[in-house]
């Protein structure tokens, strides 16, 4: 449930906007049901937003986050990899790839930074902070601390993977974090969209419409 309030976004304020690349759109090989929704949102915000940071999956060819690197294996099944759970997806963003090109209908051409992620080639990465063995960083929190940013907004896809987890990770690290529902949308497998509302709440990332950020 979106929070009330207008937000006037300031010099410390930053848009991440995750993953909008052709495989997570319609017709791609990972779609997220209604993903295109996103992009008039996210342009409208990217206006209204001085700065704004990109990430983009980025996997290798045979990626351990596969169903295809997995025999007997299907997509949205879950397996045990060397850091924990992982559900397994079908074959996307590999690089260099048209799918895993970022979309030519966002139009931010102020965007500052591009974040790769999931390149390493056993190990997931969902948030633009962290890979999914919680340990391995991206850079971005020291980018973003570095140029003295306060305060987060998150969008993109997919809603309840990489979107939910760069937000968490935001906070985790200290910055106050926002994620904006409408301008982000979720594949929602094995209850994974009920799961990352809760965490999202727990954390105390603050769910958010477009409609109330000023200027947007």
């Amino acid at each position: 449930m979106a929070e009330q309030g207008a937000i006037k976004p300031g010099d410390t304020d930053v848009l991440i906007v995750v993953d909008v690349q052709y495989d997570f759109l319609p017709g791609g090989a990972l779609a997220v049901p209604d993903g295109d929704a996103v992009i008039e949102p996210i342009n409208r915000l990217a206006r209204a937003l001085q700065h704004v940071v990109l990430t983009q999956d980025w996997h290798p060819s045979g990626h351990a986050s596969f169903a295809s690197s997995h025999p007997a294996k299907q997509p949205f099944e879950l397996t045990e990899l060397h850091y924990g759970q992982q559900v397994l997806w079908p074959d996307h963003c590999i690089q260099g790839t048209p799918g895993a090109e970022i979309s030519r209908d966002l139009l931010i051409p102020h965007a500052q930074l591009v974040i790769r992620k999931g390149y390493n080639a056993g190990i997931d990465s969902y948030s633009g902070f962290k890979e999914a063995d919680r340990k391995t960083s991206t850079g971005l929190e020291g980018y973003l601390k570095e140029r003295g940013f306060k305060r987060v907004f998150c969008a993109g896809l997919a809603t309840d993977f990489c979107v939910a987890w760069t937000a968490l990770d935001a906070v985790a690290v200290g910055f106050e974090t926002y994620l904006i529902e409408d301008a982000s949308r979720a594949i929602d497998t094995n209850g994974s969209l009920a799961r990352a509302k809760n965490d999202l709440s727990a954390a105390g990332v603050h769910t958010i419409s477009s409609a109330q950020v000023l200027g947007a």
